[in-house]
């Protein structure tokens, strides 16, 4: 058969018709299942089986075509059709292809309003709860003894740290997680605030060298538990038990694990004693006070002694060193050098580590002012972990103070879908929308971070900060009130009642931080009297800052307060003092 005979008989037997007709139904039927089925939680491994069966029925639908023939008395093969009556040619074919385009955009815009519809709206975001999700809520210490609660926490958050190690895996932080310990609260409220589809609970009870714990793995939307295991264990195996139970849940929600350990090199330690030191430690470090610090460098110091390349306990005493610093300007440079040890060391014996880097990076930008180099560290600990909110968080606390306020948005609002209820990367997200001018949602993030910490230091400072820019002085002074921390609230009242023409109590309060904040807030200082337009005393403060070191000089480059100073010569010369990076 010559080519033109072979394609005037593809035309005669209709193969083109059925070929244009299948595409056009196939294609209108895939589009629909694919904007539906996610809707109804149907896995995406039948989604793909039925696309793929669609595609293989394509050349089965020509050679149908070619082979047989639709007649009035039923299906014939096509020889046979040939002998009866020619009958007129049929359109069926064109109201088929419409019929199936139709129905296409049909079922697209019907899955698009139907996913729309069903996304399940909560107290942080209106976004839909990926499948694949999971919250590790606080494992219960049954041990009887109230002092081995340390154990049960540090087992929890090393969870968390393990199944972050799973592939397409979204894992809540600790900061939200733990706000569910001691209450009781149905699954479907937890996971519609945490924004996840499972959860993972369960006990502890550790005894002498042995240690139970019971895992359950719940559905959030409706509280059936998927699968319970009980690992009955002696101590020195607890590290493998966390491996067995991140696979477990990878293996319950279809998924992988990055590699065979769920910890990075040097993350852990084989020696159960340094482990269960490290775990008192965590556990004092994660109540946020100098008493407790110390507290917890004791601890880390007995865990280093029994595994001197313990990675994790050199960059956790490393933080734990830079907030004394941080709190404790007279002992500050004391503090920021052992810091700065343990961070290079935990770099040395953890190399990919994350919280290596990032206790590096923070030394590195806010200690030594050595912005290329901390920025660099801080990046390197994003890339290790991804999806670790407080990498996230920490990367964007220094890309603020570079003016690369986009990226730095975009990786807040990552720390804060990974960790919802964390007040401080809400705190964090404010302050960047509020360099970036929005002050509408600058105001919101803020509020939020003090309703999840009311009794956090500066946690009204933002919303202040906000009502001021606006001129809004009513706002401002109700905001300052609530106040909790002795220093901020006068930072905050000073700049209240200036906004609201109160001079008179706007000068005493600004008289009052002089007098009692000068170590600790010198560049609040200096913004007050760069708001209120007094230039040289707002350069003499800067100065004051700049020679305590004080890291509140860093956010010169994007403060709307002292925006008035930014002609000023002095303003050019002190940045580059400071040399931050995007300065020039």
């Amino acid at each position: 058969m010559n080519p033109n005979q072979f394609f005037g008989e593809l035309r005669r037997r209709n193969v083109y018709k059925v070929a244009v007709a299948y595409a056009v139904a196939g294609w209108a039927l895939a589009q629909g299942i694919a904007q539906v089925f996610p809707v109804f939680g149907v896995p995406n491994w039948i989604i793909q089986l039925i696309v793929l069966l669609i595609v293989i029925g394509f050349p089965i639908a020509l050679v149908l075509a070619w082979a047989f023939e639709l007649t009035p008395e039923g299906l014939k093969r096509t020889e046979d059709a040939d002998l009866t009556r020619p009958r007129p040619k049929s359109q069926a074919w064109i109201y088929v292809a419409v019929i199936g385009a139709v129905l296409s955009l049909g079922l697209f815009f019907l899955g698009r309003y139907t996913a729309g519809n069903a996304t399940p709206r909560h107290s942080e975001a209106a976004t839909a709860t990926p499948r694949k999700s999971i919250a590790v809520l606080p494992l219960l210490n049954e041990s009887g003894d109230p002092g081995d609660e340390y154990f049960s926490d540090g087992l929890s958050e090393e969870l968390i740290a393990a199944l972050g190690q799973v592939r397409d895996l979204k894992v809540i932080g600790r900061s939200s997680s733990f706000r569910f310990k001691d209450r009781k609260e149905e699954p479907k409220t937890i996971g519609e605030k945490l924004g996840v589809s499972t959860l993972l609970e369960g006990t502890v009870r550790k005894q002498g060298n042995k240690v139970r714990i019971v895992a359950e793995l719940i559905n959030a939307a409706d509280g059936t538990e998927l699968w319970s295991r009980t690992f009955d264990r002696e101590l020195k195996d607890i590290f493998a038990v966390q491996t067995e139970i991140a696979q477990a849940v990878a293996a319950s929600l279809e998924l992988t694990l990055l590699g065979k350990d769920t910890t990075a090199a040097n993350a852990s330690t084989q020696n159960v004693e340094a482990h269960n030191a490290y775990l008192q430690g965590h556990f004092y470090f994660a109540r946020r006070n100098v008493e407790d610090y110390r507290k917890a460098i004791s601890f880390f110091d007995q865990a280093i002694r029994l595994d001197p390349d313990y990675a994790l306990a050199y960059a956790e005493r490393a933080e734990a060193w830079t907030f004394i610093g941080d709190l404790n300007p007279v002992h500050k440079k004391e503090a920021w050098a052992a810091a700065k040890r343990d961070a290079e060391k935990a770099v040395e014996v953890g190399p990919n580590l994350a919280e290596a880097h990032s206790a590096l990076g923070w030394v590195r930008f806010f200690s030594e002012w050595k912005f290329a180099e901390g920025l660099a560290e801080l990046k390197r600990a994003r890339e290790l972990a991804p999806a670790n909110a407080t990498a996230n968080d920490l990367l964007a606390r220094v890309l603020i103070y570079v003016n690369q306020l986009a990226e730095a948005e975009k990786l807040a609002r990552q720390a804060t879908e990974l960790d919802p209820l964390a007040y401080l990367a809400r705190g964090n997200l404010a302050r960047i929308l509020l360099a970036e001018g929005k002050l509408d949602e600058a105001d919101s993030e803020a509020r939020k971070s003090a309703e999840l910490q009311p009794t956090g230091a500066g946690n009204h400072r933002w919303q202040v900060v906000v009502a001021v820019l606006r001129g809004d002085g009513e706002t401002a002074l109700r905001e300052a009130q609530l106040e909790p921390n002795e220093g901020y609230h006068r930072f905050e009242l000073a700049l209240a009642y200036y906004a609201r023409g109160d001079r008179a109590a706007a000068d005493a309060a600004l008289a009052d931080m002089v007098a009692n904040d000068r170590n600790l807030l010198a560049y609040q200082i200096a913004e007050v009297y760069a708001w209120r337009g007094e230039t040289d005393k707002a350069f003499e403060w800067l100065q004051i800052s700049y020679d305590n070191h004080d890291t509140g000089l860093l956010g010169l480059l994007i403060d709307l307060l002292v925006r008035g100073l930014r002609s000023d010569p002095r303003y050019k010369n002190l940045l580059a003092k400071l040399g931050l990076p995007g300065s020039s």
